[in-house]
């Protein structure tokens, strides 16, 4: 997805191992996280990071220390979604759909602030009508 020269590392505030679900919901699209590992930020060299962006939207975000440039794109925690396996199963789905539109603005020739909005929402190209 991200052009060459791209490295991504995730990391968290809590870490508890990697979820089934992300497992799942990533396999779908192609993408094999079964070899990874939940790290927690304190995990993560800050030295090499040029942009944290957190996702946290109810829960309480890390402390990045240092000069990083930061963002923030709050996102529901899908591992707190309530339901049965289904709709669990859809939380995740939904953080790998919404991650997918905001990813590219990583690598755009300026990166923005906010996150894009969401596909569908008022001030979404995709929801204007002429």
């Amino acid at each position: 997805m991200a052009p060459p020269g791209y490295r991504f590392l995730s990391a968290g505030s809590a870490p508890r191992g990697v979820n089934p679900f992300a497992i799942a919901a990533l396999a779908e699209d192609g993408i094999d996280i079964t070899a990874h590992r939940a790290k927690s930020v304190d995990d993560i060299p800050l030295e090499h990071v040029d942009v944290v962006v957190t996702l946290c939207a109810e829960e309480v975000c890390p402390v990045v220390p240092g000069s990083i440039r930061r963002l923030h794109w709050p996102l529901p925690d899908p591992a707190a979604a309530p339901g049965n396996e289904a709709a669990r199963l859809t939380a995740f789905r939904a953080a790998r759909d919404r991650l997918r539109e905001m990813l590219p603005a990583l690598w755009a020739p300026a990166i923005p602030t906010a996150p894009p909005p969401a596909a569908g929402a008022p001030d979404s190209p995709s929801s204007q009508t002429a």
